[in-house]
């Protein structure tokens, strides 16, 4: 490289430039590498999913108008608000989607792994689900049931008698009224009102 009074272009070492990029990737690794193994740290271990103990409300607010502004929470703004996840659904299918879904579980502590079943508790549930079918037929008592049958055969026989005392009384005044109303005629001094026929 020669130094020549009209070369205005600055010279740059190759060699130096390419040693310096090197050691700033390795830096940059080197700090990559520590970043990751301290927010990794250990596996975060969430039961396994379960069945849900409640009965998911999505009929409470069909059918009612609310209304909304500024002003109004989240909870109570429209559609349906999860408390878990601090949001809200605008309808049914989609909060069902949301309810059942990877991020809400995660959230509840739940991984979407279930446990498996081993032969015992197979049998153990049909166990449950057999006495719970004696259960039921338990309690289908016969002479319960006949009670039960009498009662709604004197509900229903009440019931007819009183239908039968209101069409006495409305024909009574059905009868009652005519007679009213020709007096009321009489009373004003005239007989009819405008009828072609003549008595």
């Amino acid at each position: 490289m020669t130094m020549r009074p009209d070369d205005h272009r600055r010279k740059w070492d190759r060699d130096e430039y390419e040693r310096l990029a090197e050691e700033r990737k390795k830096e940059e690794i080197d700090r990559i590498e520590e970043d990751t193994k301290k927010k990794k740290g250990p596996p975060v271990k969430r039961e396994l999913l379960k069945t849900r103990e409640y009965k998911v409300d999505l009929d409470s607010k069909l059918g009612k108008s609310i209304v909304i502004n500024k002003n109004t929470p989240t909870s109570q703004s429209g559609g349906y608000y999860c408390n878990v996840c601090d949001c809200v659904v605008k309808d049914s299918i989609n909060f069902l989607d949301h309810i059942n879904g990877k991020k809400h579980q995660r959230n509840l502590g739940m991984s979407m792994r279930v446990e498996r079943s081993s032969l015992d508790a197979v049998k153990r549930r049909f166990e449950q689900n057999k006495k719970k079918m004696e259960e039921k037929k338990k309690d289908y008592d016969m002479a319960a049931r006949m009670q039960e049958i009498a009662e709604e055969e004197e509900k229903l026989r009440e019931y007819r008698r009183e239908k039968r005392k209101e069409k006495r009384k409305a024909e009574e005044m059905s009868d009652e009224a005519p007679e009213q109303s020709s007096e009321l005629a009489s009373i004003m001094g005239f007989a009819g009102f405008g009828s072609a026929k003549k008595k």
